[in-house]
């Protein structure tokens, strides 16, 4: 776990202090704690607990390398110290301690403050805040403070018995520092546990000294015999001793750097990511419903009489895509096998690669149609650009909402399908090409072969056609259209989105505008609210603007039976139990 766990204790002279921190190390160990050290001079003690080899260094130092390492150090000043080490864990020429973690090649280093400045300045802060402002009633317990700039803090105060300290006791506090808040919530019952023990240990090592201390000279008795002696005079004539000192344990500071380094490990061990799949999409739902209803017209197919076969061209219920009837039908098969199978094969490659073509404004018309859920007819004689063309477009939409019709010798009805491929040839109404309704993208043969660059190999570029974009109903330049359609068209824009984030930023696109298309069907269809109620819902959802109001029109006949049928028995059910009752 990437954090820090101090002690901290208040000094009456000097405030707030930390006395003893540890922390992880994912890099070379500092100067100060390396392992390099002249064999004559130390003395090291090792011990496993968790897994942990723990090795204690104690090197002897000259005062002139001591003043040196303290001169460098970013702690207090010796001059703000106090006289009897109540302010100090470890002796100024002590390296600190170090603990190696063989599985995971980290270690854990002790000293009485971080060697990094900004660790340091962290760490003064949170300490001061733990033992001044950020304290639980009874100044005494566990608390939960911090911001994103400073790291959030698990912090546990606690007395301390001392005989000598004015009301007997002395005010310390356990913190635990890290900048992910939710692990650090999450972890609140653990820490908790660990560092009450911890805390326990050290107060009831404390009591048995305070206890023996009173039994051979009562303080209280004392002090109340003693002529009145000014606060500052008594306060400046009593500092504070040492933890090691309150509790007579001089293997205190070993002892806390092993269970510090210990909590870490341990902490950082018991929560672990895991990839959780998540309610299924509409997407999903749908592609679910259509491969039962597959399933179940085959079964029929193979439950008929010997004699009897399936019609050349079965009927398509609305919302299913017709790329998934019989092959007589010359049309495409399932798309998701045709991506794979056919990938060589694919003229337009991703979304940016078709506005690349087409042009940014022919583009956007185009899209805009899709997105409303009107026709999109191309004419080609290539049947492979055709169909690379609707792979590429239909990830504009929902499952739900696509029906192709990739290749057709004639014009098929918009309620038939809204991707349509028609061979040059055919003769489209009228009424279609002056309808709103409908976009057209005529494909022709170039009259330049530089016309387009060159981003295939020769016989799958693109610079052979000419593309022509036309529609009863041309989206303007400065129209706004809807809010989905420009946030594609930034992530098609920016070239440091790689085609693969592109692809993610529209499946989250339309996970977001499918559950606006939710809120809506049961705000609309199912409770049956008023028409003002809903023009309220679409200015909260974010999409009260008339493109998309449309858009959710049209997506909306996308969501899956599995959560209509959901909601409407959800809604039915009290009323039916309330006839019974």
């Amino acid at each position: 776990m990437n954090a820090i766990v101090a002690l901290c204790h208040f000094c009456e002279l000097h405030g707030p202090r930390t006395l003893f921190c540890t922390e992880v190390l994912h890099s070379p160990l500092p100067q100060g704690a390396s392992s390099g050290d002249i064999s004559g001079q130390n003395e090291q003690a090792e011990e496993e607990e968790g897994g942990i080899q723990m090795s204690s260094r104690i090197r002897s130092h000259s005062p002139a390398e001591g003043a040196s390492a303290d001169s460098s150090s970013p702690g207090p000043k010796k001059s703000d110290m106090c006289e009897a080490s109540g302010c100090r864990s470890l002796a100024g020429g002590h390296p600190g301690y170090v603990s190696h973690d063989k599985e995971t090649s980290i270690k854990y280093v002790s000293h009485q403050h971080p060697n990094h400045p900004q660790l340091f300045s962290i760490v003064r802060q949170a300490c001061v805040r733990s033992l001044s402002c950020e304290v639980c009633p009874g100044r005494e317990g566990p608390i939960f403070f911090g911001d994103e700039q400073h790291g959030f803090v698990f912090s546990h105060t606690f007395f301390i018995k001392d005989s000598l300290a004015r009301g007997f006791q002395r005010w310390y506090s356990i913190i635990t520092i890290m900048m992910d808040r939710i692990y650090l919530i999450n972890s609140w019952p653990f820490l908790l546990g660990k560092i009450r023990g911890i805390i326990d240990e050290l107060q009831g090592k404390a009591l048995k000294v305070f206890e023996a201390e009173q039994y051979g000279c009562p303080q209280r008795a004392q002090r109340m015999n003693t002529a009145f002696t000014p606060f500052l005079h008594q306060r400046n004539g009593n500092a504070a001793r040492s933890l090691t000192s309150l509790t007579n344990d001089e293997n205190l500071w070993a002892c806390l750097h092993t269970s510090f380094a210990w909590l870490l490990k341990a902490c950082g061990s018991r929560l672990t990511e895991k990839l959780l799949e998540g309610a299924p999409t509409e997407d999903t739902l749908v592609q679910m419903e259509k491969l039962a209803d597959l399933k179940e017209e085959s079964e029929g197919w193979d439950g008929s009489e010997e004699g009897e076969k399936p019609s050349s061209q079965p009927d398509v219920a609305e919302g299913q895509e017709l790329s998934k009837c019989s092959p007589e039908t010359s049309l495409m098969p399932d798309c998701s096998s045709w991506n794979v199978a056919h990938r060589r094969l694919s003229v337009f490659r991703s979304l940016r690669h078709m506005r690349q073509v087409l042009g940014a404004s022919a583009f956007r018309m185009l899209a805009w149609h899709v997105l409303m859920g009107n026709q999109v007819i191309w004419k080609a004689r290539d049947m492979d650009l055709v169909r690379s063309a609707f792979d590429v477009l239909r990830t504009m939409l929902p499952v739900g909402c696509v029906r192709i019709i990739p290749y057709s010798n004639q014009y098929e009805e918009a309620y038939r399908c809204n991707f349509l491929g028609l061979s040059p040839h055919v003769q489209i109404p009228s009424h279609i090409l002056s309808s709103e309704f409908a976009v057209l993208v005529e494909v022709h043969a170039a009259t330049r072969s530089s016309l387009y660059p060159t981003l295939f190999d020769d016989e799958q570029s693109l610079n052979k056609y000419e593309f022509v974009v036309t529609s009863g109903s041309p989206v303007a330049a400065d129209r706004v259209g809807p809010t989905i359609l420009n946030k594609i068209e930034a992530a098609l824009t920016n070239q440091n989105l790689s085609v693969d984030v592109v692809d993610q930023c529209l499946v989250c696109l339309k996970e977001e505008w499918m559950n606006k298309v939710k809120v809506l069907f049961k705000f609309t269809k199912v409770d049956s609210r008023p028409k003002e109620d809903t023009q309220k819902l679409l200015s909260i959802l974010g999409a009260a603007e008339e493109d998309n109001v449309k858009l959710l029109k049209f997506w909306m006949t996308g969501l899956s039976k599995t959560y209509k049928s959901h909601l409407m028995s959800t809604v039915r059910s009290p009323t039916s139990s309330e006839s019974r009752n």
